[in-house]
C-alpha cells in the first residue's frame, strides 16, 4: 500500500509537468498565429486580421487554464499530498479549477461573440450557451460554496492545517 502512495504523486507531477509543457506549445501558438495577424507586407483582409488576434486570445485563454490546472494539481497533489476527503481540501481544489474554468469560458464566449457576429451571426444563439454555461457553473459554485461552509466549521482542525501548509509553502 505504501508503494501506491508513493506512485500516485509521481504521476501527478508527471502530469502536471505535461500541462507546463502543453501551456509553453500553446503560447507558442498564439504568439505565431498573432504574428501571422500583424503581417502588414500580406494582403489580408482587416476581419481576417481580427480573427487572428482574437484566436490568439482563446489561444491563450486555453493556456491561462492548462498552466492553472498544472500548477493546481503540483501543488494540492504534489507538494501538499491532499487527501480529498476534508471538505476544506475539496472546496480549495475545486474552486481553484472552477476559478479557471468560468475566467475560460467567459473569455471564450466574448471571442466567439466578436468573431461570429462578422462572419455568421446565425450562430449568436450557440455562442450565448457557451456564455450561459459558464454563468451556470458559477452559481453551481455558489451553492456548493455556501453548503460547504457548514461543513468546514464543523472541521476547524482542517481549514488550520491548510493556512498552516500555505504559509509554509508561500502561497499566501
Amino acid at each position: 500500500m505504501k508503494l501506491w502512495r508513493k506512485i500516485f504523486p509521481i504521476g501527478h507531477f508527471i502530469i502536471s509537468l505535461l500541462f507546463v509543457i502543453c501551456t509553453f506549445v500553446i503560447i507558442l501558438l498564439a504568439v505565431l498565429q498573432l504574428w501571422q495577424s500583424l503581417q502588414f507586407d500580406v494582403p489580408l483582409s482587416l476581419t481576417l486580421r481580427l480573427n487572428g488576434v482574437l484566436e490568439s486570445i482563446a489561444l491563450l485563454t486555453v493556456a491561462v487554464a492548462a498552466l492553472e490546472l498544472g500548477q493546481t494539481l503540483l501543488e494540492e497533489e504534489v507538494q501538499r499530498e491532499a487527501h480529498m476527503s476534508a471538505p476544506t481540501r475539496v472546496r480549495r481544489f475545486l474552486s481553484r479549477f472552477m476559478v479557471v474554468l468560468v475566467v475560460s469560458l467567459s473569455i471564450e464566449t466574448l471571442v466567439l461573440v466578436f468573431r461570429v457576429s462578422h462572419d455568421a451571426s446565425q450562430l449568436l444563439p450557440y455562442v450565448s450557451t457557451v456564455g450561459l454555461v459558464a454563468g451556470f457553473l458559477l452559481a453551481a459554485w455558489g451553492v456548493f460554496i455556501r453548503f460547504n461552509c457548514s461543513a468546514e466549521e464543523l472541521e476547524q482542525e482542517a481549514m488550520a492545517q491548510a493556512k498552516k501548509e500555505d504559509k509554509k509553502l508561500g502561497s499566501e
